[in-house]
């Protein structure tokens, strides 16, 4: 038996960063990608977001891949909004996302940042914060 921990925080956002993800159904839509990554053995360890972007904290399986657990993430869930019209106008992320690695040391922390992200965009703005983990993780 393989014993494999490979923590990843992934974030996207809608396209053109559109704030369409209000807060009430935001909720709902969380609620469906984390049963979703549940029916798909995705080890969704937290989620959050704000109007324009969704944050995950992520355990990958050793056969998981980051790009087919984003996309499975990504595109079920925009699916299934649009086929309920969760929301005003057409759900559609982005094509990027951002991804990095996180410690064993990191989780708590990282987790308490996700699942506090109205709480953090009241001070920062979704661009600036994008950029600083660029920073941080150094794809500048």
């Amino acid at each position: 038996m393989s014993f494999v921990r490979i923590l990843v925080h992934v974030v996207w956002g809608t396209k053109y960063r559109e704030p369409i993800l209000v807060k009430d159904k935001r909720e709902i839509l969380f609620n469906h990608i984390r049963e979703n990554a549940k029916s798909k053995s995705i080890h969704l360890l937290a989620i959050g977001g704000y109007e324009e972007h969704v944050h995950c904290l992520i355990s990958l399986s050793s056969d998981q891949t980051i790009a087919r657990t984003v996309q499975l993430l990504k595109g079920e869930s925009s699916n299934w909004a649009n086929k309920r019209k969760l929301f005003s106008v057409k759900l559609i992320w982005a094509d990027d996302y951002f991804a990095a690695s996180v410690s064993n040391r990191s989780v708590f922390q990282v987790r308490n940042y996700i699942l506090h992200q109205e709480r953090h965009h009241e001070k920062q703005l979704f661009d600036h914060e994008f950029n600083d983990f660029k920073g941080t993780h150094g794809f500048d």
